[in-house]
């Protein structure tokens, strides 16, 4: 969980039981120390022993009542989850995609922790259950705390686009060659981890030889969109992912919500963070792009983080050095969802607008990116 600067930091967060076992050696107070998501069962009697305490927080996990009463005697807090959540609320690292889709090929979609915690979600607006709502608010809290840990001091670049890209289309190839290419640049390639022009990103990004890419982009196209079977999407992708060549070099990150429940997740990411909140999400997204902002085509959420993206370049003080922001398909953005007029009206009165762009092509779009003054490596090109 994040701390502010008066209270918890990283040297007060426990997230391993390595970690716990070591502050348990030194001797230090535990006073004020949280512990995140640790199962507690090996230490309860060193735990039980300990009388100092007091502002200790216990975020989840499992410990016994007995441990749970003792804390709480000597002025803990232990923070309880629901146990008819099906994700965990406290958990300290982002998800897998085997996490998410567990019980997809004996029990089917409906099955799934990722299925399961959009309902989830969904009930507890309905019913207005506040304690469902903490526990979202902390969720989302956790995993931009794990997100920061993921991406590290690593640069970020965004790949933004529509759900509706198809396997097997040229779009969907461009887009894939495209997280390739910054990914080989040493990128971390973000994106909102759906489908679409989203799962090519990210499949691109983790595919690390050109020739495994095209042998995925040839097999996926058998199963082109998630509809109407959300399951035979999901396992076509997952038997792709296992065979599929990936390097530690390489990072490809997916950046989802259960806001828009009707997008599975895609399975081509290191890491998927997993937000309720929408809104929540997509700044964390966006504010992390540190190396820029590609923008393929897409509908309504697409438009949504196009000016989401232009607010802090247009807003940001003039000496700043600026990330680009890159649109790709001139006739789309100018003619069929006009947005380009907007934010090119936008840039002429502020120092955005040498950073935002308007190409025909995924290939431009890498260049600009690649070939920032400030330092970044270029790739070679896409093929």
């Amino acid at each position: 969980m994040q701390g502010d600067s008066g209270t918890a930091g990283a040297d007060t967060e426990i997230e391993h039981l390595a970690d716990l076992d070591a502050v348990l050696s030194s001797g230090r107070a535990l006073t004020g120390l949280r512990l995140q998501d640790l199962d507690l069962t090996a230490y309860e009697a060193r735990l039980l022993a300990r009388t100092d305490v007091e502002g200790l927080v216990v975020l989840g996990g499992r410990l016994s009542p007995a441990l749970n009463a003792h804390l709480g005697a000597h002025h803990a807090l232990v923070f309880p989850s629901d146990p008819h959540a099906p994700v965990d609320p406290y958990r300290a690292t982002l998800y897998t995609a085997a996490e998410l889709y567990a019980g997809l090929e004996t029990d089917g979609y409906e099955s799934t922790p990722d299925y399961r915690a959009y309902q989830w979600m969904r009930d507890g607006a309905v019913h207005r259950d506040a304690f469902v709502t903490l526990l979202r608010a902390i969720h989302d809290d956790s995993i931009s705390d794990a997100l920061d840990e993921f991406t590290g001091q690593r640069p970020v670049v965004g790949v933004m686009g529509g759900h509706a890209l198809a396997r097997g289309t040229s779009g969907y190839a461009a887009a894939a060659r495209l997280g390739h290419a910054l990914a080989s640049a040493g990128l971390v390639v973000a994106t909102g981890g759906g489908p679409g022009a989203m799962e090519a990103a990210n499949l691109g990004a983790l595919a690390a030889e050109p020739g495994a890419l095209d042998d995925a982009l040839r097999r996926l196209a058998a199963v082109p969109t998630f509809r109407p079977s959300v399951a035979a999407w999901v396992s076509l992708a997952l038997e792709v992912r296992a065979g599929l060549p990936v390097s530690a070099d390489r990072c490809s990150l997916g950046i989802p919500t259960w806001f828009y429940g009707h997008e599975p997740p895609n399975v081509f990411c290191d890491g998927i963070g997993k937000y309720f909140s929408n809104a929540v999400r997509e700044d964390g997204l966006l504010a992390r792009a540190s190396a820029g902002l590609v923008v393929l085509e897409g509908a309504a959420g697409t438009v949504q983080e196009i000016f989401q993206a232009v607010t802090p370049l247009f807003y940001a003080p003039l000496e700043s050095t600026l990330a680009p922001l890159v649109l790709v398909g001139q006739e789309y953005w100018s003619e069929t969802v006009p947005v380009w007029g907007a934010v090119q009206a936008l840039g002429q009165e502020r120092g955005m607008g040498s950073v935002v762009h308007l190409v025909d092509s995924a290939e431009e779009a890498a260049v600009i990116i690649l070939d920032r003054p400030d330092g970044a490596t270029a790739a070679g090109g896409l093929r």
